[in-house]
């Protein structure tokens, strides 16, 4: 029709205690061969040419970032961060400086 519509689209969190279930190590072990078969599978000769799994690129640009000295923040967001932690004695107290302060 042309016309906004709701997007049929809802969200679902769950935590778990893998622990609970198995051990981490076990967990981390299985995951990791679980995406490496995903990233492995065959590849549509159309595609990207690489099959990127939840995080991957955010990570990727997190370690790109972190290399190259970190991210840029703007002077008024370094304030502001300043002056939020310096309200509260509980981030003060985790926070006694940021990145940026000298």
């Amino acid at each position: 029709t042309g016309k906004p519509a709701p997007m049929p689209l809802g969200h679902f969190f769950l935590a778990i205690n893998i622990e609970n279930l198995c051990p981490l190590d076990t967990f981390k072990a299985n995951s990791g061969k679980l995406l490496n078969a995903l990233r492995e599978s065959k590849k549509s000769p159309k595609g990207p040419g690489r099959i990127w799994t939840a995080g991957e690129l955010e990570n990727d640009a997190r370690v790109s970032r972190t290399a190259q000295g970190g991210m840029k923040v703007p002077a008024v967001l370094q304030q502001n961060m300043v002056d939020l932690r310096d309200k509260f004695q509980d981030l003060k107290d985790k926070y006694d400086k940021l990145p940026f302060e000298n």
